[in-house]
């Protein structure tokens, strides 16, 4: 959580502080680190999946589902909700959609390399910080955004649409598939 908060006011006032200078290409910028967000998501949430049950096929499956679904919501659902909940008239877009070749690739190569090099806690941290920017650059690249001040409060609007999907992406889902205790210490997580 405090990771997730701090980088989101950080983003924030990172983007403001670009935006007071010129418009931000957040349209371009989305496209970019939203199948980075889907990439490094696919490895977190596989690399967990996989060290409490073994099923290579299983955990690509895990992987790719729980990165595009869970990071559709926190990168696309929430904040268009978000910014027409705010007024800003958010226009939605989905990659999946229009990039789904990208976007499935992105998934299982981040499932891949999940399941081969595990990196739960690496990834996970680039997964929000990915998650924030793809977020925030959504928001800016498809909504009327009017001033400085409107970039700082998304900021706080993308750390409550960013924390909790990714999250449960990378630790809750993953552990919904598994229907018997870890193997290391007998308990359920």
């Amino acid at each position: 959580m405090p990771f997730t908060l701090v980088v989101s006011l950080l983003a924030g006032i990172l983007v403001a502080l670009v935006y007071v200078f010129g418009r931000v290409p957040s349209v371009g910028l989305f496209e970019v680190v939203h199948p980075l967000h889907v990439l490094v998501s696919a490895a977190a949430t596989a690399g967990i999946f996989v060290k409490y049950k073994r099923s290579f096929v299983e955990a690509v499956f895990v992987g790719v589902v729980g990165a595009i679904l869970i990071g559709s919501v926190s990168d696309v659902l929430l904040p268009f909700l978000a910014g027409n909940i705010f007024s800003l008239d958010t226009v939605f877009h989905l990659p999946l959609i229009e990039s789904p070749i990208l976007i499935l690739g992105s998934a299982v190569v981040g499932s891949l390399f999940g399941i081969s090099f595990g990196l739960f806690k690496l990834n996970h941290s680039l997964h929000i910080f990915l998650s924030v920017f793809a977020s925030l650059f959504y928001l800016l690249g498809f909504s009327n955004v009017v001033s400085v001040w409107v970039v700082l409060l998304l900021s706080l609007v993308v750390f409550l649409v960013v924390y909790i999907p990714c999250c449960v992406s990378d630790i809750v889902f993953p552990l919904l598939f598994i229907k018997k205790p870890c193997k290391d210490c007998g308990h359920w997580h």
